[in-house]
């Protein structure tokens, strides 16, 4: 018969193995030192389920799947993008005072990402998934050869079918189309949803192969990359993913506030090289990878007339250390003078990122940061609210809007350059997901965002120090909870 003393000491020794395993799963992987920490509350408090849930969510991608986005680079791919490199360095370049406020940023994107600027964009800047859409399905309409699509999200609804319908279409034209999408973004949409696309000539493939979210026990690694590019000729990236949430078409988050580009120029070629890298590297078949690149980088007329956008498309995920698009951000703030303001659906930054913004603050540079004033992830948000207290108090001032859900990814910095992208301001973008973004170098293109950002303002609230102390003890508790697990959220 069990006594409470043989109770007791089983207890201890479940207690005791559950610790040790814990530190031999944790250590085993390479992680930094917060999300290592915040690995081992999970599996220490939440025996058995904490060890569940890590088999979901902590574990990294396998070498094998890592080296296929990596070695994505072969030989013809190469050659057509540097060809089309030294083609646009010919042509006319940036005055030397504008040399001197981008060389820094570009050139650390040169060696961190092997990203090229081009310059003679032209861009225009959607934030309204209706006028946004409207546009996109026009150009695809118009597609006369190849249709290449990636979004994280993709859903069975009003315009996700609007959407599959017209490729449906284009496909059976005889135009080429290929759809990624992230199997977890996409929740609820069965392979089965693109059979009559496949039937009618197009393809449609999940990121890297995972079909079954039953089966994906690394869930924690999505592609959150936003990317279109119809003919080789026009892109588009940004912030919306396809959904009929996204044409605020659902209660719960009402009006939805975000930011995508529309790019004709050079910068295309950039979205189209991440595409075929990330489609090769989930192609299920050797038959269904790209392999002669040259048509899909043709050339394209850029006069100066064209557009005088300078761009670099920057794309950063865990196959590499790097965090490309982290670095990025952190050029940007250290590189400001006047002012720095940020829309960010989710304000979780590290530790470098937190002290930069810190650090501009208390140099006298206005930093403005704008949150929702609504969730739609419930520990996200709590641990968004607990950095948007924290850096109230550093002086930087804080918006929380409210005319219905902000899901921008914006900075502008000095009026000068800007960023405008899929990556939020948080440690899942920073090193979790496949992200991509589109840095700026152009005064005018980022002083129309800074007036998007200036508009916001009307619809938003400033939080200042006072009112987030007055908040009630179990919020503040939630608050501090949510952002000790910030660096696995």
């Amino acid at each position: 018969m069990l006594t409470w003393e043989i109770i007791r000491w089983i207890l201890l020794a479940i207690v005791l193995v559950n610790t040790v395993i814990a530190l031999f799963t944790v250590f085993r992987e390479k992680r930094d030192i917060a999300a290592t920490w915040a690995w081992l509350l999970v599996l220490v408090f939440l025996p058995v389920v904490g060890f569940i849930i890590y088999a979901f969510l902590g574990r990294k991608l396998p070498y094998r799947k890592m080296d296929r986005i990596k070695t994505e680079t072969q030989l013809e791919l190469s050659e057509a993008l540097e060809a089309q490199k030294k083609r646009f360095q010919r042509m006319k370049r940036p005055d030397e005072d504008t040399k001197r406020v981008y060389r820094r940023t570009i050139m650390l994107f040169q060696s961190i990402d092997n990203s090229f600027v081009t310059q003679h964009n032209h861009v225009d800047v959607f934030h309204d998934g209706h006028k946004l859409f409207k546009k996109m399905l026009e150009d695809i309409a118009a597609a006369k050869q190849s249709i290449h699509i990636e979004f994280y999200t993709i859903y069975n609804d009003k315009i996700g079918n609007q959407l599959r319908t017209l490729l449906e279409q284009k496909a059976s034209e005889g135009v080429e189309v290929r759809v990624l999408y992230d199997s977890w973004g996409s929740m609820g949409v069965k392979p089965s949803f693109y059979d009559h696309l496949r039937e009618n000539g197009g393809q449609a493939e999940p990121f890297l192969m995972t079909r079954n979210n039953l089966f994906d026990f690394r869930l924690n690694y999505r592609d959150h990359r936003k990317i279109v590019v119809i003919d080789g000729k026009i892109g588009f990236v940004g912030g919306f993913n396809v959904g009929d949430q996204y044409l605020g078409r659902l209660k719960k988050f009402g009006y939805w506030r975000d930011t995508h580009l529309r790019i004709l120029g050079g910068a295309v070629y950039s979205l189209q090289q991440r595409f075929v890298r990330d489609w090769n590297a989930s192609a299920s078949t050797n038959h269904e990878r790209i392999e002669h690149y040259r048509s899909y980088f043709p050339e394209i007329d850029v006069p100066d007339t064209a557009g005088h956008t300078a761009l670099q498309i920057v794309s950063s995920g865990p196959d590499s250390q790097m965090e490309q698009i982290k670095l990025g951000y952190l050029r940007l703030i250290n590189a400001a003078q006047d002012h720095i303001w940020i829309q960010t659906p989710y304000l979780i930054p590290d530790d470098s990122v937190l002290d930069a913004l810190k650090i501009a603050a208390h140099s006298g540079i206005d930093v403005r940061i704008m949150v929702p004033c609504k969730p739609d992830h419930p520990f996200v948000y709590r641990a968004t609210q607990y950095y948007a207290h924290y850096l109230a108090d550093e002086g930087v001032t804080i918006y929380y809007y409210m005319n219905g859900f902000l899901h921008a990814k914006t900075m502008v910095v000095d009026g000068k350059m800007g960023s405008v992208g899929s990556a939020n301001m948080d440690f899942r973008s920073f090193k979790l997901n496949f992200e991509i973004n589109c840095f700026i170098y152009d005064h005018w293109l980022v002083k129309h965002l800074e007036e998007i950002f200036v508009g916001d303002i009307r619809h938003s609230h400033v939080i200042t120090p006072t009112m987030f102390s007055q908040q009630p003890r179990w919020l503040k508790f939630k608050q501090r909870f949510s952002r000790l697990m910030s660096p696995i959220l």
